[in-house]
């Protein structure tokens, strides 16, 4: 299978296609914990995530079942699921799943998690953050997950989202966040040409 240089369909509004992967932290004396994320692919906005010990069919299916439960999507709208090639993810059982949910489901390339780009960079970003710390109990890890997932979901400007959160995108109020940014800076230069004008 080759692998373009991006992705073809693009994303033009939100839950058109969402991402999911894995990734795993380790828990002294408790062993690997994997956390399973699903994204909406157009805001970045991190829908539902969850902490195990295992990745298996069931806990693949569990997350998007969590993701559609929290969304309420109905069967005439929801999304395509892109994932990369995982066991979890080719299984009959999980694609019996997809298709009784009706949902759609592409796959990367093999080798290419370039595909997956977006969710890839979000797990380099909470590593970077929550592995700062050794944890001795999943509760701790699981906390500093939770509290990683509010800043980036609500607080931490995207430069690929022309500097608003994936909140602000959405909920569809990025508009707004950026014409009051621009009405702001109007303000502010008036201000500053006003000032100029008094000390001169």
């Amino acid at each position: 299978m080759a692998a373009a240089d991006e992705f073809k369909d693009k994303t033009r509004h939100v839950h058109q296609q969402w991402q999911t992967d894995f990734t795993y932290f380790k828990v002294i004396n408790w062993g690997w914990y994997y956390l399973s994320t699903i994204m909406d692919d157009y805001s970045r906005y991190i829908i539902a995530w969850e902490l195990s010990t295992n990745m298996e069919t069931a806990d693949a299916k569990r997350i998007v079942k969590t993701a559609l439960k929290k969304t309420g999507l109905n069967t005439d709208n929801r999304p395509r699921l892109l994932s990369d090639n995982g066991s979890c993810y080719v299984s009959n059982e999980f694609q019996k799943f997809i298709s009784d949910s009706k949902m759609g489901h592409v796959r990367g390339a093999p080798y290419h998690p370039q595909t997956q780009g977006k969710i890839e960079r979000y797990h380099r970003s909470i590593k970077n953050v929550v592995k700062l710390e050794n944890y001795f109990f999943p509760d701790d890890l699981r906390a500093n997950i939770e509290a990683f997932v509010d800043y980036y979901n609500n607080h931490r400007y995207h430069e690929s989202l022309q500097n608003v959160t994936p909140a602000d995108v959405y909920f569809g109020r990025a508009k707004e966040v950026l014409n009051r940014r621009k009405e702001i800076k109007f303000e502010t230069i008036n201000k500053r040409r006003s000032m100029n004008r008094k000390s001169a």
